[in-house]
């Protein structure tokens, strides 16, 4: 049951994110859509649904097992994010895919290592987002974690496996480059997101 759980609010997690990338691609503004791209997290934090790119800055406190749980946790993204693109492919704001072509084109024509790094810092200012909304201790702080980790990274055009999962399949660019762009994207997200709690568990763990 807790697998299903889990499962279930990865689907509504991922599906957050593309509402997020919709806004995004329906913005000619590159910063007004990375503003409104801030729903996505936000009401991910707000209703505790499951986002990988933010539940693998913990893994360093939970079991080994807790990996299964990021591996449930990165496929209901995936099924969300392509089941929102889909049904977005059916509605007349399925003209966001001509936009979508041409960023998801520059994405997967990008060397592996750009792709390693950008995802690398993406995953940092996640962490920034999720932890600064967990742990701080101001009610208005935890909100500007939330919109200063979002907006930032996609103003930097940093790489986000979730929101890239949605923007792929608005595209309809889906191919075996398409999934080895995504894994070393996920790679790197992962990486990103350990450097700052593994860093701070180092520098806690050394005598004074």
């Amino acid at each position: 049951m807790n697998s299903i759980k889990t499962f279930i609010l990865s689907i509504l997690g991922g599906m957050c994110i593309s509402i997020g990338g919709c806004a995004f691609l329906s913005s000619e503004s590159k910063t007004v859509g990375a503003i409104f791209f801030v729903v996505g997290l936000f009401a991910i934090c707000t209703f505790g649904f499951n986002l990988f790119t933010g539940k693998v800055c913990y893994a360093l406190n939970n079991k080994p097992s807790y990996l299964i749980t990021l591996v449930i946790i990165w496929v209901g993204n995936f099924f969300g994010s392509w089941l929102t693109g889909m049904l977005f492919g059916l509605t007349r704001i399925s003209s966001l895919s001509e936009k979508a072509v041409g960023m998801v084109d520059t994405k997967l024509n990008d060397s592996l290592i750009s792709i390693f790094i950008l995802s690398v810092f993406c995953n940092i200012l996640i962490f920034v987002a999720v932890d600064g909304f967990k742990n701080n201790p101001h009610e208005v702080g935890k909100y500007l974690s939330i919109f200063f980790g979002v907006t930032v990274f996609i103003i930097c055009g940093f790489e986000h496996c979730v929101a890239n999962m949605f923007y792929i399949t608005m595209a309809g660019a889906w191919s075996g480059n398409a999934l080895l762009f995504l894994i070393v994207n996920t790679i790197g997200n992962a990486i990103g997101g350990l450097l700052i709690p593994a860093l701070k568990r180092i520098c806690d763990d050394k005598p004074a």
